[in-house]
């Protein structure tokens, strides 16, 4: 029905058939799951000519359903984290799901992330999923429908996020792909090197909640405004770094939101793979996989554990529903949510 760019992942245990999608153009291939709309490859050229997978992922559905970490999936419907699991919208307390510890984190007990998407459209090198969140669904309010379209492009995997609701809502999705620009089975990303376009940082209290203040990076270890590696600080006894055990942070993107800006580069000499991240986001969850389980199993016999990738949620801020000085997530009845991120690469 979709094309021959379609097969069948795996059945979920409760049953239910997740298909994968191979997008391709000249530069680039990923395939896309539709459970959790996730990027489960990411195919790239390296410098000899080469390509390289350069997300982590699982083998089989079983293991998606299994682990934890988020690997590859939409998150939804409001990405990070919530303090206590509650936010107020229009004079009213809403309870969500809390799923760690006592805040709610990526959409609660079954976000977007563990559902199977419907394949709204496909082709040879986009797919375009939608899902039905419905009204109380981890307690939050409005039948959001969304839609994330993959699309590649030149050397660029576009992503689209689109919803609606018939409710005042909030609403903040984002990918969370973990990067090892080496390869997805090739270990730590220490010696990778990057760079965040944001001046300020949102510092968190040791449950990654924002205290509520923007920061300044400058004359910190979370100063990212020229290339460093990764590995260069990250055992910094910073006590933003140290009680993470690595990066874990909120970064404000320099810019006007909405427009679609710079907001990260990163690069890897031993493969000589370049990637530039545009959004049209307020911020960036730059995390380096620091709750990742040592010996986890990973595609192809691999092993993933901790600092493996990193990780670059485009994103509204965490807990931005209870902080009036953040961006507002809010999401009006009728009105759209309507961001884009773009991950582009070339080689050095």
């Amino acid at each position: 029905m979709y094309g021959p760019n379609l097969k069948l992942f795996g059945i979920t245990a409760s049953g239910e058939k997740v298909f994968s999608i191979m997008l391709k153009n000249k530069d680039l291939a990923c395939e896309i799951m539709t459970y959790g709309a996730t990027v489960h490859t990411l195919f790239v050229p390296r410098s000899d000519g080469g390509m390289v997978d350069v997300v982590l992922g699982y083998d089989t559905l079983e293991e998606y359903e299994r682990q934890d970490g988020y690997l590859g999936a939409t998150i939804g419907r409001f990405s990070n984290r919530i303090a206590g699991g509650r936010f107020f919208l229009n004079a009213k307390s809403y309870a969500l799901a809390t799923n760690d510890g006592k805040n709610h984190l990526h959409g609660g007990n079954i976000g977007f992330s563990h559902r199977i998407w419907t394949i709204e459209e496909c082709g040879v090198n986009r797919v375009c999923l939608s899902l039905l969140s419905r009204d109380g669904e981890e307690g939050y309010p409005g039948n959001l429908r969304a839609r994330v379209v993959y699309a590649l492009e030149d050397k660029a995997l576009i992503i689209r996020y689109h919803a609606t609701s018939d409710m005042d809502t909030i609403c903040s999705l984002t990918n969370h792909s973990y990067f090892n620009l080496a390869g997805y089975d090739t270990g730590p990303v220490y010696d990778q090197e990057i760079q965040i376009h944001a001046s300020r940082f949102t510092p968190s209290d040791p449950h990654a909640i924002p205290i509520g203040t923007l920061a300044p990076v400058a004359d910190t270890p979370m100063d990212f405004l020229h290339y460093t590696r990764i590995g260069q600080r990250i055992d910094s006894n910073f006590p933003q770094i140290k009680q993470f055990g690595g990066y874990d942070h909120n970064y404000a993107i320099d810019g006007q939101i909405g427009i679609l800006r710079p907001a990260v580069n990163a690069r890897c000499v031993a493969t000589g793979i370049a990637m530039q991240v545009e959004t049209t986001s307020p911020g960036v969850q730059f995390c380096t996989g620091n709750s990742l389980n040592e010996g986890r199993r990973g595609k192809s016999g691999s092993t993933i554990g901790p600092h493996h990738g990193f990780c670059l949620e485009t994103q509204f801020f965490p807990d931005a529903p209870n902080h009036a000085n953040f961006p507002s997530a809010r999401l009006k009845a009728g009105e759209y949510f309507d961001h884009t991120t773009i991950f582009s690469f070339s080689t050095l």
